[in-house]
């Protein structure tokens, strides 16, 4: 227990960003119509199971389409 309260300063910065991240995502990919590769049902579901970082990361180099 004592080692989660060390990293406790460090891990919630961490989970705030991750949580922001992933609702921009979801708020961005149900708002826009065109993407570069996919569509917006492969886009939710890579966002949503690979949430930690991942999805969103890859939304956004892979499926963004620039406006």
């Amino acid at each position: 227990m004592e080692q989660i309260q060390e990293f406790l300063p460090f891990l919630i910065p961490l989970i705030i960003v991750q949580f922001a991240l992933l609702g921009y995502t979801l708020w961005h990919v149900l708002t826009h119509t065109h993407y570069k590769r996919g569509n917006r049902t492969l886009w939710l579901i890579v966002t949503i199971v690979l949430m930690n970082f991942v999805g969103p990361i890859l939304y956004f180099i892979l499926g963004k389409e620039d406006e």
